[in-house]
């Protein structure tokens, strides 16, 4: 349904930039072009949207990194596709652990979906790597660089953790 995305992307680029506690549904409600009743309509409560929100991000960010490291073949072209995502101008870390913080000591669909997601995403390196161990330990990495690159406002983070990663997969066992 169009009006239900065109909901979706204005709830996540005002969820993602300012906060999920921060933004109203009347905000949301402007940025889609849509009436407050039709909002309702479509979202009953801020909750069933941001749980909308963040599974359709979730869906979205998966396949992309997924698909440009099943492209590549090699677990490190990961770290390659971070550096990008962290380049945009609109980065601002993970939106689930963004969320994660904000509301999933308040709401268990909230904690329950960025569970999911980071497990998921640990399966994609668990499954790339071939190595489930191997796979955690890259996972970590991408993780911290996630973070740090939020936090410090630059793509270096990734190219570190590619260098560390790197130098993980040719230590032997």
């Amino acid at each position: 349904m169009i009006q239900e995305a065109e909901v979706l992307t204005a709830a996540e680029a005002l969820f993602y930039e300012r906060g999920v506690q921060q933004v109203g549904m009347d905000q949301v409600r402007a940025a889609a072009g849509v009436s407050l009743k039709r909002l309702y309509q479509l979202f009953p409560s801020k909750d069933d949207l941001v749980i909308g929100y963040l599974t359709a991000r979730d869906e979205r960010w998966l396949a992309s990194v997924a698909a440009h490291a099943r492209t590549a073949g090699d677990v490190l072209t990961v770290f390659d596709w971070l550096a990008e995502w962290f380049a945009e101008p609109d980065f601002r870390g993970c939106a689930f652990v963004n969320s994660f913080g904000e509301l999933g000591g308040t709401s268990e669909a909230v904690a329950a979906i960025a569970r999911r997601h980071k497990e998921a995403f640990r399966q994609l390196i668990r499954d790339l790597a071939g190595d489930d161990e191997l796979g955690d330990q890259l996972t970590l990495l991408a993780e911290g660089a996630i973070t740090m690159a939020a936090i410090g406002g630059s793509p270096e983070p990734a190219h570190q953790a590619k260098r560390a990663a790197r130098a993980l997969l040719a230590t032997p066992a």
